[in-house]
Order: structure tokens, then sequence, then C-alpha cells
């Protein structure tokens, strides 16, 4: 799909004589979502699996091709997707954690003998 896709969705859209509204009613899905994927606003959508499922059933509702949405959906979400780099664990924090998993519940003890007497 090239820059005038929104452009096209929400014209076939209207040409089916449907308003978001309909849609929305009639899907269960929020008519702001609706919106970002007449607009290809991807990023505004819930995420995961919500996310071509509702772009599915706002095709379905509209009569239009639902591969044709979905490809662009993929396109612009793998061109967008940066990998995290993953969160170095440093080994203190690990001897820390387990350290104070071991010994937690023993301080926890003292502390509630010494006020209890």
């Amino acid at each position: 799909m090239d820059s005038t896709a929104n452009l096209r969705l929400e014209a076939h859209r209207r040409k089916a004589g449907v308003s978001l509204e309909t849609i929305a009613d009639k899907t269960k899905i929020s008519s702001r979502f609706l919106r970002a994927i007449e607009c290809e606003e991807y990023e505004k959508l819930p995420g995961g699996i919500f996310d071509t499922n509702y772009i599915r059933q706002y095709a379905a509702s509209i009569g239009y091709p639902e591969e044709v949405i979905l490809q662009n959906y993929h396109a612009r979400n793998q061109s967008s997707q940066i990998e995290p780099e993953p969160e170095q664990v440093k080994p203190q924090s690990r001897i820390r954690s387990v350290f104070n998993w071991l010994l937690g519940p023993v301080s926890t003890a003292k502390l509630t003998s010494f006020t209890l007497k």
C-alpha cells in the first residue's frame, strides 16, 4: 500500500456505507483503534495478536481484502521494530538476591521476636 492507503480505506468504508461507530458496535473494537487502522497509525493499537485480529475484523466489516492491509501492517512493523538489547545482570546483584532470599526470612524472624519481647 502506498501513502494514500488510508484515504483508500476510508473511501472504501464510506462507499460501503459503514460508519466507524457501526463497525465499533459490530466488532466491539474501540473506534480509536479503528481510526488508527484507517490512518495506518499501527503504533496506537494494543499490540500482539490483537492488532492482526482488529485489522482482519475491520477489513471484513468494509469488504476490503484483509491480505492487503495485513501486508502493509507487517511491512511497517518489521521496519519499525528494533530488538531491544537484553538487560545485563551483574553477578554481584545475583549473589545479593540469592543471599537476601535465603536470609530474608531469618532476619524477619529475628526482628519479629526482638520486637515482641
